[in-house]
């Protein structure tokens, strides 16, 4: 049986192999748009566009390689149904126990870096993600500014212009619109330089320069002109600031100790990839299950509407848990133990494995 074991793994490796570099694909394509749209918001720097893609991605990898592994083995499970391969396969006596052991060979190496993305790889992205966005941000007044263009805050308040830059602290020739309710309020001077506090909020500091403040419309001539030796100027950091003690930045070992409900939302939201994975993988030859010669994509769909039921409960089931809708102590169990159990029980039912019934008299 070893043959047919190197055999099953084979089709399996590369189905899987290619529903994954597929997914990749599409994947890296809406990654880079949320990386640029974050770059064009101000809220990272443009010289990180690669280290926050990769960064990104990794993130994104304990949902992209569960519905891998899922399409791969329906794939490739279908082909074998309808090319009579399985059935021959059933014939000579290999039933689901018996393919077990193949199936976990194509199915243990995902499982693992889906469990290593999901509990250390993707919470240290994140963590590092931030944290050199952060860091940018001490050095530059706003991630994104350029000489010579205009830049928008972030939160959409204003537009800052500088006219050079030096050291990403020392300014010169700078334009600053914000505005406020229904006041507008224009900064204009020569020189300035960019100031953090210790709660890492941002300020530059104006020198001899003039502020005007008006309404909005023209309603009304409400307006004044002010001119100045020294002005600070607060700018907004955005509303997704950086928080070390956020239970979405801290790593899983610290997450086990911690009563808070988003800390125990966030631990079950790790650990529950690779139990579906798991589930959905002994699901997979169940739904691929079709007699000769019959379309494998309609089974498809059957299994990504299941992924989308499960990854989607397990997002809404973790906004319950941290919003105290749900015990902290039920946790995610009631949707990934039932999965694994159904799982487990369509499989084993799967090819008839009590072997052919006698007929009654």
């Amino acid at each position: 049986m070893r043959t047919l074991d190197r055999y099953l793994l084979v089709e399996f490796a590369q189905s899987v192999s290619a529903a994954l570099v597929v997914l990749l694909i599409v994947s890296v394509g809406g990654v880079f748009a949320d990386v640029l749209r974050d770059i064009a918001e101000g809220t990272a720097p443009a010289s990180m566009l690669l280290a926050q893609l990769g960064l990104v991605l990794l993130t994104w990898l304990p949902l992209i390689l569960p519905l891998a592994l899922l399409v791969g083995l329906m794939l490739a499970a279908g082909r074998l149904y309808r090319d009579a391969e399985m059935h021959v396969i059933h014939a000579a006596g290999v039933g689901p126990r018996r393919l077990l052991r193949p199936l976990m060979y194509a199915v243990a190496p995902v499982l693992l870096l889906v469990a290593l993305c999901s509990l250390w790889l993707g919470p240290w992205a994140q963590r590092v993600s931030r944290e050199m966005i952060n860091e940018a941000n001490r050095n530059l007044v706003v991630a994104g500014l350029e000489p010579g263009a205009f830049t928008e805050l972030p939160g959409g308040g204003g537009v800052i212009y500088v006219g050079a830059m030096e050291g990403g602290t020392q300014f010169r020739r700078i334009f600053l619109y914000r505005e406020d309710g229904e006041r507008l309020n224009v900064v204009s001077a020569p020189t300035g330089r960019l100031q953090v506090d210790r709660e890492g909020e941002r300020y530059v500091t104006l020198d001899k320069g003039f502020e005007v403040e008006g309404p909005l419309t023209a309603a009304t001539l409400d307006y004044r002109l002010m001119r100045y030796a020294s002005n600070e100027v607060h700018l907004p950091s955005g509303d997704d600031r950086y928080d070390p003690a956020s239970p979405r930045m801290l790593p899983t070992r610290a997450l086990l100790g911690d009563d808070r409900p988003g800390a125990v939302a966030q631990l079950h939201q790790r650990l529950a990839p690779p139990l579906l994975t798991l589930a959905f993988a002994l699901l997979a030859l169940p739904l691929a299950r079709s007699v000769p010669r019959q379309a494998r994509y309609g089974r498809v769909i059957t299994g990504f509407l299941a992924y989308l039921l499960g990854f989607n409960l397990m997002r809404v089931g973790a906004g319950w848990i941290e919003d105290g809708k749900l015990p902290a102590a039920l946790g995610l169990w009631w949707l990934t133990l039932p999965a694994l159990l159904l799982g487990a029980w369509l499989y084993m039912r799967d090819g008839h494995v009590g072997g052919p019934r006698r007929a009654r008299a």
